[in-house]
């Protein structure tokens, strides 16, 4: 009982805490509404900096909240594409904040016209656990690049990460710029009704609609980075060993603890056995034991391993055939899987899977593979698998997704120049590049007209011989 007091007593000082940081932000944003491109760039150079530095402790700390995470995985999963992430904006704020000159109509001259961008004022980002670093430095990029005051919420489910995130990030900016606040689903929750000027959240589906409903309070805009059951079509034609390998790639990284991870692979019936054999070769030869092995990243907790442990129960009670890759597990390393015979009935069919279990589903013609991504929510991402430059524009045409790789899985995540953002039930609105940039700035039209003002003769009273004029020039 005192236990349970203490931690409703702690729970409410941090969102007291959030109340008082929100207004501190707001009132600095005021005094301030318009940093200049110098002073954004500056933002993000020390940010830069401060990653470099620290990469040590971040990699030893993601490492400790997952029991193993594979210290080169953090290096290409996190650290490099955040550091690319800020390079790539630092570069290019001049440019992204230069107003656009827009065209006006001859009816409307002598005048101009132009779209500024502007900062929108204070931006929270709610951060997930499977990738604490970079889905925290991303949309931070995005927003300082903006112009904008910031507030993050870490993940509970990586307290070492998410206070040395806390720690850091004190060391380079004051809280009235960039504050993390820290906390159970209670913090969350309240953070999530702040009266944020926008509001970025990265997780599953199911917590992305409580977000948008706290959100709608404020009529807060909100951006989704959700998931889902992103598929990986394999043609008829590509070669096993090309597919199988891409395809493991991106399902072992993290342990398959990624939103854009393949989730199910569809392979036609007839190569189901050998894309089985290639897969299972491959994975042996990224990691050739469990056991000790530095590389192999764990499941994040044992509420999640129990998860994932609960859906290959499921499916094996309910027909599938499980295939591991590896005779048995070693605390939280589970092993790479492939799950054949499976059905829609089964939890794994049903769910974003997060975790090291592939089903393979056979399809007869990739008419048909397409019908079954169609009849499903779509999903973040979708991944295929063949050299033929026809089929590969029916993918693009005949499906939808957050996001595609043509023969290869994940790497889309990390190009700077091109938009991230899931479509439906997979997430809403996008950021990365210039389009963070643009997420979270206002892009507000400006008419201008200076001394001459010939639209006043078309003002009242009507009737006049010019107005009608007017119409039979321009009503037509």
């Amino acid at each position: 009982m005192v236990a349970d007091i203490a931690y409703l007593q702690h729970s409410q000082q941090q969102i007291n805490q959030l109340d008082a940081t929100f207004a501190q932000q707001r009132s600095a944003f005021a005094a301030n509404p318009m940093p200049s491109a110098e002073q954004r760039i500056q933002w993000l150079k020390s940010l830069s900096e401060l990653l470099t530095e620290q990469q040590d402790a971040l990699i030893g700390a993601i490492s400790e909240d997952f029991s193993n995470r594979s210290a080169d995985e953090t290096l290409l999963a996190e650290l490099m594409p955040s550091l690319h992430g800020i390079h790539y904006a630092t570069k290019r704020i001049k440019k992204w904040m230069k107003p656009s000159r827009r065209n006006v109509g001859m009816q409307f001259m002598p005048a101009s016209a132009k779209v500024i961008y502007q900062p929108l004022g204070v931006v929270g980002i709610i951060v997930p656990w499977n990738y604490p670093l970079f889905l925290a430095i991303g949309p931070l990029t995005g927003a300082l690049a903006a112009g904008n005051r910031v507030m993050i919420k870490m993940s509970e489910s990586t307290p070492v990460t998410s206070q040395l995130v806390k720690d850091l990030l004190a060391r380079i900016f004051p809280e009235d710029l960039v504050s993390v606040a820290l906390g159970e689903a209670e913090v969350g929750m309240a953070f999530s009704k702040l009266p944020f000027d926008h509001l970025l959240f990265t997780g599953a589906t199911s917590i992305g609609k409580h977000v948008m409903r706290a959100a709608a309070e404020n009529l807060t805009p909100v951006t989704l980075e959700l998931g889902g059951k992103s598929p990986a079509i394999v043609s008829a034609g590509v070669p096993l060993a090309d597919a199988a390998e891409r395809i493991a790639f991106g399902k072992t990284l993290n342990a398959g603890q990624t939103c854009v991870a393949p989730d199910y692979v569809l392979v036609p019936r007839d190569r189901v056995d050998g894309f089985v054999s290639a897969y299972r070769e491959v994975v042996q030869r990224f990691y050739p034991q469990l056991k000790d092995n530095p590389d192999y990243t764990a499941i994040i907790n044992e509420r999640q391993l129990a998860r994932l442990n609960g859906y290959v129960q499921d499916a094996e009670a309910k027909g599938a055939r499980v295939v591991p890759l590896y005779p048995e597990a070693q605390g939280r390393r589970l092993p790479q899987s492939l799950v054949l015979d499976v059905t829609d009935d089964m939890k794994l069919m049903q769910d974003e899977i997060f975790g090291p279990l592939l089903p393979v589903v056979p399809y007869d013609r990739i008419e048909d593979a397409f019908a079954y991504v169609n009849a499903r929510p779509r999903p973040l991402a979708l991944y295929y698998f063949g050299y033929d430059k026809r089929e590969q524009q029916r993918v693009l045409h005949e499906t939808h997704s957050g996001g595609v790789c043509l023969n290869d899985t994940l790497l889309h995540v990390a190009q700077d120049d091109m938009p991230f953002g899931g479509v439906g039930p997979s997430g809403m609105g996008h950021y990365h590049g210039h389009e963070g940039f643009l997420t979270f700035s206002k892009a507000k039209g400006v008419f201008i007209k200076q001394r001459f003002n010939a639209a006043r003769l078309i003002y009242p009273p009507y009737g006049k011989a010019i107005q009608k004029l007017v119409y039979k020039l321009f009503v037509r």
